[in-house]
């Protein structure tokens, strides 16, 4: 089976130069478990982590396949920013966070976890668009631990995705029409 380390090397290749710092460091350790146990120090607060937790699943939802809360994303960005990333690296995702957490407020006079999925895609929206302060900066590099967080998983490496280790069998006539996943390898 592959394991988290191999996926992020993938997932370093694939996101090339735009990648966010911590992610690099993490792939390029030489360490054994990269996301085992807890973070050594909290990084969000308990509202930051609240919408932290929501919008990752707005960016990776739950549909036939499990999202991105069920395959442990937001733990994982957390100790990704606890133990990989430098003070600096952190700041656009605090930031982010509270800038969303501000313009809900302003806006839908909700905490930015409690709104509806529709106002919180409006507010990633709006990041994404960079019409918050500092959004297209903390959207690129959110979706990013979103994304390597879901794909580095169990859920996104074996039920998202077709596991098949190389070398595998090679079937040059298998049919197209009986694709259904993606595969990884």
């Amino acid at each position: 089976m592959i394991d988290r380390r191999d996926a992020l090397a993938g997932m370093a290749a694939m996101f090339g130069a735009a990648l966010f710092a911590p992610i690099a460091r993490a792939a390029a350790a030489q360490l054994p478990a990269i996301s085992d146990g807890p973070p050594s120090s909290p990084v969000f607060t308990a509202q930051q982590r609240a919408l932290m937790t929501a919008l990752s699943e707005r960016v990776m939802p739950t549909t036939d396949t499990p999202g991105a809360i069920a395959a442990g994303v937001p733990a994982f960005i957390e100790k990704l920013l606890a133990d990989w990333a430098a003070p600096e690296d952190r700041k656009p995702i605090v930031a982010g966070l509270d800038a969303i957490e501000a313009r809900s407020r302003s806006d839908y006079k909700v905490a930015a976890d409690k709104a509806t999925q529709a106002q919180q895609d409006a507010l990633l929206t709006l990041a994404m668009e960079n019409k918050l302060p500092g959004g297209a900066d903390f959207f690129d590099k959110f979706r990013q631990l979103v994304l390597t967080g879901y794909f580095t998983s169990e859920v996104g490496i074996a039920q998202e995705r077709e596991y098949l280790p190389v070398p595998g069998h090679y079937d040059g006539a298998f049919p197209y029409s009986k694709v259904n996943k993606v595969y990884s390898s």
